[in-house]
C-alpha cells in the first residue's frame, strides 16, 4: 500500500508566491496542498481545521507574522511540522523562527528538488537548513553573542550590584551622561526596557556571572 500524501498548508501574503508554491506539488501524488494563507493568524486557524503535516510558512506577513504564528501552534499543541520559506537569511529572522520551533527554513530561490526534499525531511520531523542559514547558526554556535563593550560589560556588572548611574559614574570615573548613554546602548543590545530586565537577560546569556 503506497504511502499517505504529505498534507501541506502553504502561508504567504503573496498571491503569486502562493500559486508559484503551489504549482510545484500539484500533480505530484507524493503530495496534497490543503489550502493557503494570506497571513500568520489564518495560517494557525487553518492548521487547526485542516491538519496538515508540513506548514511552508513566510515570515513577515500582515496581521500576524510567521515567528508568532510558529509560537501560536506550539501554544496549541498543532502537531504540524513548520518549514520558513523566506527571501530573508538575517540572524534577526533566522534564529527566532529556530528557537519559536521551526522544523527547518529554506529560502524562496530553492531549487523545485531542494524544496521537495525538505518537506519530505519536514514531514518526517528532519530538521532542514538551506545552507546559507545552516553556515550562520553555525557560526552563531562558534562565537557566542556577547554584544557588550568591555566597559558596558562593567556599567552591567555595578548595575547587577545595585549601583546607581550616579554611583557607577563615581566608581568608573567618567560623567554620569555617559553611563546613561551606555545603559541606552545596552538596553538596546539586549532587547530590555529596565536594569532589571537587562541583568535577568546578561545572566541567561551567560554576560554576567
Amino acid at each position: 500500500m503506497p504511502d499517505s500524501p504529505v498534507r501541506l498548508l502553504i502561508a504567504d501574503d503573496h498571491p503569486i508566491v502562493r500559486d508559484g508554491i503551489r504549482g510545484m506539488f500539484t500533480g505530484d501524488p507524493r503530495f496534497e496542498v490543503l489550502g493557503e494563507a494570506g497571513d500568520g493568524a489564518q495560517a494557525v486557524e487553518l492548521a487547526r481545521a485542516l491538519e496538515p503535516d508540513v506548514i511552508l510558512m513566510d515570515l513577515r506577513m500582515p496581521r500576524m507574522d510567521g515567528v508568532s504564528a510558529i509560537k501560536e501552534l506550539v501554544r496549541l499543541g498543532i502537531a504540524a511540522r513548520v518549514l520558513v520559506l523566506t527571501t530573508y537569511d538575517t540572524d534577526s529572522d533566522v534564529l527566532p523562527a529556530i528557537e519559536a520551533g521551526a522544523t527547518g527554513y529554506l529560502l524562496k530561490d530553492a531549487q523545485r528538488e531542494e524544496l521537495v526534499r525538505a518537506v519530505e525531511a519536514a514531514a518526517r520531523g528532519k530538521a532542514v537548513l538551506s545552507p546559507s542559514v545552516a553556515t550562520r547558526l553555525l557560526s552563531q554556535v562558534r562565537t557566542p553573542a556577547d554584544p557588550l563593550s568591555a566597559r558596558e560589560r562593567e556599567i552591567l556588572e555595578l548595575i547587577a550590584q545595585g549601583a546607581t548611574n550616579r554611583e557607577a559614574a563615581a566608581q568608573l570615573f567618567i560623567s554620569e551622561a555617559t553611563v546613561k548613554t551606555h545603559v541606552l546602548h545596552i538596553y538596546t543590545k539586549l532587547g530590555v526596557n529596565d536594569r532589571a530586565a537587562a541583568v535577568a537577560v546578561a545572566y541567561q546569556r551567560g554576560l554576567l556571572t
